[in-house]
């Protein structure tokens, strides 16, 4: 695909930067080494998807998806100057924000949330990427007015994106397309809750023009929900591409890329 006259892909890191599971056996300070490599060319990869469109690379923030990766491993991370988190279990984020308590970690939830789970993310996180349902925001304003005085300030309202299941693929979280504006009405009737933007996983098995097709009916979604004015939403985020599809999700705006496997490596075994 092009953009601006220039080729954007997939994200395919050189043969150098994979490396198989036994990855996890190596010593934290090889593990370090081959992270900053991963990070150097992932930033590569950023700013060149970036100029093909000519945005900043300061408009795009890197999340680094964290799930199953020890907090030794994570340290790591922040010492290369990684300290957007974000994590898909909230049990493991109760257990990694208190080992990681000494470091200046902007933790992000990205994973489906469960009502009984809300307790244990609600006041750790900065941004709530997967807001997929009315039931899920009311219960967030019901359980965040109840504990509005034992909250930090900048914790309330609590800014939250909307998970739109934009491929339409059943295993997929996120509300349809064609729902995502009328959630967003409601959740603007909400008062300790500020909508900030949308969040989407593309198809994984899609082609390169079909996944980027899917990131820019995201964009159009947000510009829809901007262009109703509603009050307290400001669509400041788009939370779209991982490690494979980051560069196609850049070129059509994303503010927010998750990325795991393409700066931390493989995931460890399961168990």
């Amino acid at each position: 695909m092009t953009a601006g006259g220039k080729t954007v892909d997939f994200y395919r890191p050189p043969a150098t930067l994979q490396f198989p599971p036994g990855d996890w056996e190596l010593s934290l300070d090889e593990v370090r080494r081959r992270m900053a490599d991963r990070l150097a060319h992932v930033e590569e990869a950023i700013r060149a998807a970036a100029d093909t469109v000519g945005r900043r690379r300061e408009e795009i923030q890197i999340i680094l998806a964290t799930k199953t990766v020890g907090p030794e491993r994570l340290r790591l991370a922040a010492e290369l100057g990684l300290l957007r988190f974000g994590e898909n279990r909230a049990q493991e984020l109760r257990v990694k924000s208190a080992a990681l308590a000494d470091l200046p970690i902007e933790w992000h939830f990205i994973g489906y949330l469960q009502r009984n789970k809300i307790k244990d993310v609600c006041p750790r996180v900065a941004l709530l990427h997967s807001l997929d349902r009315l039931e899920l925001a009311t219960a967030l304003e019901a359980w965040l007015a109840g504990h509005s005085t034992s909250l930090p300030p900048d914790r309330l309202p609590l800014p939250v994106l909307i998970e739109v299941n934009i491929s339409g693929e059943p295993n997929k979280h996120g509300v349809p397309p064609t729902q995502a504006v009328e959630l967003a009405r409601q959740i603007a009737s909400l008062p300790h809750l500020a909508l900030q933007g949308l969040m989407t996983v593309a198809s994984a098995e899609g082609s390169a023009p079909l996944v980027r097709a899917q990131f820019a009916r995201l964009r159009q979604l947000a510009e829809e929900i901007q262009d109703l004015r509603l009050p307290g939403v400001e669509m400041r985020h788009l939370s779209m591409g991982m490690s494979h599809d980051f560069p196609l999700a850049i070129v059509e705006g994303a503010t927010l890329i998750r990325l795991g496997t393409a700066i931390l490596g493989p995931r460890p075994p399961a168990g």
